[in-house]
């Protein structure tokens, strides 16, 4: 299974000094990395970023890529319209696609969700609890209930999305709040899931149970092998003519 990490390693760049004290090798490293050490032979894991040509998103990456990773934050407007239209019919197609954190605000979940995906936040030194709703689920699989993650950003409700098709997790902040923070949807023939943990100021891709999920989340999302990469084609066909004696027998009596 290929799996591809896309980061817009922007911060990476302008907050250096911090970010190299966290991710050294920048968020989308450590992110493969989690997935890489947890599934093993399972999976071949690249990434990509903003910066590379076609942002490291070309048509042939992509017709490799069995799943997306996708985080995003600063540059959401600087992903070039073609990129996210070639990952939509891609998804589409089959290719699944986890959206993580901010990516909430990307060209392509919104684009994949057809809301605004606008949610409320408090950017502060919180404690989140990610509480389980379906122990069941794959994503959900060798998951502590819940997950105890020191140092997070708080994302709130309401959360601007359409119904999710599986709840797996909902998350609880100090100052009260829940947020859905663990969604699935199935898009044409891929599937998606959207996981919130992961904001750029702390160190939670280091966080063994949230590299568990996003392992979980891959695993979860590849392409059935009997699926197919192909959206169906449109065949358009000609209108019917129908002659004036053609409406008259369909339609008696009526009037030319």
């Amino acid at each position: 299974m290929k799996v591809t990490v896309w980061g817009e390693n922007i911060h990476e760049t302008r907050d250096a000094e911090h970010m190299a004290s966290i991710y050294p090798d920048g968020m989308h490293t450590t992110i493969a990395n989690g997935i890489a050490s947890l599934l093993g032979d399972e999976v071949e894991v690249g990434t990509a970023t903003l910066q590379e040509p076609e942002h490291g998103l070309t048509a042939e990456v992509l017709d490799a890529t069995d799943v997306l990773v996708w985080w995003g934050h600063l540059g959401h407007r600087d992903v070039d319209d073609a990129v996210v239209d070639r990952v939509h019919e891609r998804v589409l197609a089959g290719m699944g696609l986890l959206v993580l954190h901010s990516g909430h605000f990307s060209k392509i979940f919104k684009k994949l969700m057809g809301t605004t995906c606008s949610l409320e936040w408090r950017e502060v030194n919180d404690t989140e609890l990610v509480w389980t709703v379906r122990p069941d689920h794959p994503i959900a699989e060798g998951v502590p209930h819940p997950i105890r993650i020191e140092g997070q950003e708080m994302y709130g409700e309401y959360f601007d999305i359409p119904q999710p098709d599986e709840l797996i997790f909902i998350s609880s902040f100090t100052g009260g709040e829940v947020f859905r923070s663990g969604c699935t949807w199935r898009r044409g023939k891929g599937k998606v899931f959207y996981f919130s943990p992961g904001d750029q100021a702390y160190p939670v891709y280091h966080h063994p149970d949230v590299q568990r999920v996003l392992a979980n989340g891959v695993r979860w999302a590849a392409p059935s092998p009997s699926a197919g990469f192909a959206v169906p084609a449109v065949v358009r066909q000609p209108p019917p003519r129908f002659t004036v004696a053609d409406l008259e027998r369909m339609h008696p009596g009526m009037q030319e």
